[in-house]
């Protein structure tokens, strides 16, 4: 169990002192209801911050937690945090005493009919970058070493085929193939989603030439993105971790003198915007990006971006 993000030992006293089954349940509602380790980490902490909270506040047991208090407590915190962080932790209490309310622990969910802060979001704040500073980042990579060849080839996986950086760091080798004499990638997103998708030329060239140049194709069951080992200068068989992708990506930007400060979502962002300002469809870009739905695929457009600025040029002083 030590992958499980829990909040820390000893249980909350609250949950302590409603008994055996809210503890049971308690547990339960992170190992068996959230299966996501992000969301999983977030609710956790969210949980144990509104606890404590309330035993500073005198409630002694969950049965004493009354809407006014998670009114009381969302009102504090909305001075403190952003509108988007209140609302999550809204719903990581209201979420985790609708699991108390089925499981019998408690007769109503105190957070039910709490209100969070209002929060409207037309535009994602994740950095873009224009094609032709996408284009030197990639060219700017020296393709002659195997960390060369693996940071090329996971930015252009997630610029080429608008994949997360968790699902392009969870695939294994075998997660590239090749169908009907097309290379295809196999991307494994949230909730146990399997999405697949086939490779731009660019993104072909660059999966092969990592592939080949790192003799991976050997290892099908072996992760595909991997650590670098400090003595030998060669790849290792672990994967690599998503603040690493984001530390390399800091570093080769730097490299190219990219000054926009960038991170692991700029080329999910980026490619989107590439896409749609090809004449790329809504539609197609948001089945492409494995999106539920075009609301979430209209965040990462930044096409507006470019006419903002042609009209602020206007202002002739």
């Amino acid at each position: 169990m030590n992958h499980l993000t829990l909040p820390a030992s000893p249980l909350p006293a609250l949950v302590a002192a409603t008994g055996e089954r809210a503890q049971v349940r308690f547990i339960e509602f992170f190992t068996a209801q959230i299966r996501n380790p992000n969301t999983r980490r977030a609710y956790a902490r969210a949980a144990g911050e509104f606890m404590a909270w309330c035993e500073d506040n005198g409630l002694r047991s969950l049965a004493e937690v009354q809407p006014v208090h998670v009114a009381a407590y969302v009102e504090l915190l909305g001075r403190e945090r952003s509108a988007p962080t209140v609302k999550q932790r809204l719903a990581a209490i209201r979420h985790l005493f609708d699991w108390l309310v089925v499981g019998q622990v408690i007769p109503v969910n105190p957070a039910a009919s709490v209100r969070g802060p209002r929060h409207v979001v037309k535009k994602g704040k994740t950095a873009v970058l224009a094609p032709d500073e996408a284009r030197h980042l990639l060219d700017s990579i020296d393709a002659s070493t195997p960390i060369g060849l693996r940071d090329r080839a996971l930015i252009g996986l997630m610029a080429y085929s608008f994949a997360r950086v968790g699902a392009a760091l969870a695939m294994k080798v075998e997660d590239v193939y090749v169908q009907n004499r097309r290379l295809w990638v196999r991307l494994h997103e949230k909730g146990g989603k399997r999405h697949e998708m086939p490779c731009h030329h660019n993104l072909e060239t660059y999966l092969h030439a990592y592939l080949d140049g790192c003799g991976l194709a050997a290892d099908p069951k072996g992760p595909l993105f991997r650590t670098l080992g400090r003595v030998t200068g060669e790849l290792t068989r672990t994967p690599l971790p998503q603040a690493n992708a984001y530390a390399m990506i800091r570093r080769r930007a730097a490299a190219a003198e990219i000054e926009t400060k960038i991170g692991n979502h700029t080329f999910r962002a980026t490619g989107i915007t590439a896409y749609l300002k090809n004449g790329g469809t809504l539609e197609r870009a948001a089945a492409m990006a494995n999106h539920a739905s075009t609301r979430t695929t209209q965040l990462y457009d930044r096409r507006r971006d470019e006419l903002t600025l042609d009209e602020v040029e206007r202002i002739l002083i």
